[in-house]
């Protein structure tokens, strides 16, 4: 456990997977949005095990959307141990996730946007709580055009003075933006409303500054994006690729890429780098993978087939003579057609 953390005996965190991932529709019509794959492992669970490394003794994990596919994949990997799955019969935002969560705790724990990727220092983060002796404390991630998002006016201490919703660039007054990692005092618990949806964006926290009480941003360094568009997604991994995003890629690397095992690779097919072949790929002849293409395992693509800027979830077909570029194809699709897949789900962006 870091240095910073032995003033508690344990540190929990909150991950809010509750949401339907609209955004993200119709890939998230089966599984939570935190469930999809990043680099072909479900992000929550590299989340986790980036938590766990960094300190976390136990992970409370909120959960409504096809829960079940959460319960499942962790089963027999820390469920019930170290991860205790918080089950919403309805939705509850996430102000009411956290309360319906994090309620009885007794030390500051930690709270995730489960579906943000982020490299931030998370005993750093939590010093900086302790510190200040805020109620909660707000990760923050600069931007270059702060226009469309919810901005901070910061005090030359950190102190969070208000929000901006979506300000002309030039009138911004900061570049920070709500990173979706926070640390939460459990005394701001008893001020979330019981019983219904509530935003700790658009509520809770403006509500807690216009009653005084001390809520800091801290600004976080290095990686930090949103996995919840199509657009966003493809942009992770094609950041993982780049090296941008610290994030393991799987197999060994070949060509300029990342090979798995039991991959074939017909004579006349092409790879172009970056690329990424999961366990058990097939490329037949003629067929060209990348640039900026990750296939999860087990996938086949055929004949002549073109993929570009595309990822592509485990067991899928792509078929013969089919260019796909900026898309994401779902679990099992069988995609004969650019246009659409003839079984399954594709997204084009």
């Amino acid at each position: 456990m870091p240095p910073v953390m032995e003033e508690v005996s344990s540190v929990d965190a909150v991950f809010l997977a509750g949401g339907q991932g609209t955004r993200l529709h119709p890939l998230t019509e089966t599984l939570p949005k935190p469930m999809v794959p990043v680099a072909n492992q479900p992000w929550l669970d590299r989340l986790a095990a980036s938590c766990r490394a960094q300190g976390v003794t136990r992970i409370l994990c909120t959960a409504c959307h096809r829960w079940e596919v959460i319960r499942d994949h962790f089963h027999g990997r820390g469920l019930d141990e170290w991860i205790s799955l918080i089950l919403e019969a309805e939705p509850l935002g996430t102000g009411g996730a956290i309360r319906n969560a994090a309620l009885g705790l007794k030390e500051p724990f930690l709270v995730f946007n489960a579906d943000v990727v982020s490299s931030a220092d998370l005993a750093a983060l939590y010093r900086f709580h302790l510190e200040k002796g805020a109620a909660v404390t707000i990760a923050l991630t600069p931007v270059s055009d702060p226009s469309p998002y919810g901005v901070v006016d910061l005090a030359p201490d950190g102190r969070i003075r208000r929000f901006v919703e979506k300000p002309r660039r030039e009138e911004a007054p900061s570049n920070y933006i709500n990173a979706g990692i926070y640390v939460f005092d459990p005394r701001v618990l008893d001020m979330i409303p019981a019983g219904r949806a509530v935003s700790v964006e658009r509520e809770t926290f403006p509500g807690l500054i216009e009653a005084g009480l001390p809520v800091y941003g801290f600004p976080v360094v290095g990686y930090w994006n949103d996995l919840g568009t199509p657009a966003g997604y493809l942009q992770v991994h094609r950041d993982i690729l780049q090296g941008r995003a610290a994030i393991p890629l799987p197999g060994r690397r070949q060509g300029g890429g990342w090979v798995g095992e039991d991959v074939v690779i017909e004579r006349g097919a092409r790879l172009v780098p970056p690329f990424v072949l999961g366990d058990g790929c097939r490329v037949e002849k003629g067929a060209q993978v990348g640039p900026w293409a990750v296939l999860g395992p087990r996938v086949r693509v055929g004949e002549r087939a073109r993929l570009q800027d595309t990822v592509v979830w485990a067991d899928a077909i792509v078929g013969d003579g089919v260019s796909l570029e900026r898309a994401v194809v779902g679990y099992g699709a069988v995609v004969e057609d650019e246009r659409a897949a003839a079984v399954g789900v594709m997204v084009r962006c």
